[in-house]
């Protein structure tokens, strides 16, 4: 396969570099795991990462011409997807000050939010038109490339976010005082409005 397919192993590295560099929804997963538990991750880590996969099957289909010919479209989901991260940094900053138990009651972000997100990212279509023109080649094997490139980006960007699952799961024992949970709240909102933030100037 790898003689038909040569940037195949190129796009593995590149996909685990991409998966498991801090942005948003590492973030995310972070901060949802050390304060509800590594199980409230998995949604969020499951819906990310098919919803990445699936623009990537998208775009290598022709469905991503339209965002790199329309640049309002590409501004549009720019300030929408900003605003989003905006307002969950806000709501994780203002969350009231109790201990890692009595968060696990409150409400959290899922499945459907994680792909949202995704799917409002315009760094993630970026990243996705990039994948499909370096790695997916041409010729009558191009959608067969594409469509592995896209389940080899699900299968590596699991185990990444879990990783960072891990993390926030394995920090709660330091959580257990109201007063250090708000403090990691905070630094997680801080850290996600500045990762939704630089996303438009860089």
């Amino acid at each position: 396969m790898f003689a038909s397919f040569p940037t195949l192993l190129p796009f593995l590295l590149f996909a685990f570099v991409a998966s498991i560099t801090p942005g948003p929804t590492n973030i995310l997963v972070l901060s949802n795991s050390a304060r509800y538990g590594l199980t409230a991750a998995v949604p969020i880590i499951f819906g990310g990462c098919a919803s990445a996969a699936l623009l990537v099957l998208l775009v290598g289909s022709g469905a991503g011409a339209s965002l790199a010919s329309l640049p309002g479209v590409h501004t549009a989901m720019q300030w929408i997807g900003v605003a989003w991260l905006s307002y969950l940094a806000w709501q994780i900053f203002s969350a009231p000050a109790q201990g890692v138990e009595a968060s696990y009651s409150q409400a959290r972000l899922g499945m459907l939010g994680a792909a949202s997100l995704q799917l409002i990212n315009p760094k993630t279509w970026m990243m996705a038109l990039a994948v499909v023109s370096v790695f997916a080649g041409g010729g009558e094997q191009r959608l067969t490339h594409v469509m592995y490139l896209s389940l080899a980006f699900f299968l590596i960007s699991l185990p990444c976010l879990g990783v960072w699952a891990l993390l926030g799961a394995g920090s709660a024992r330091w959580l257990r005082s109201p007063r250090a949970m708000q403090r990691f709240n905070r630094c997680m909102a801080l850290l996600l409005l500045g990762s939704a933030w630089l996303s438009l100037v860089i």
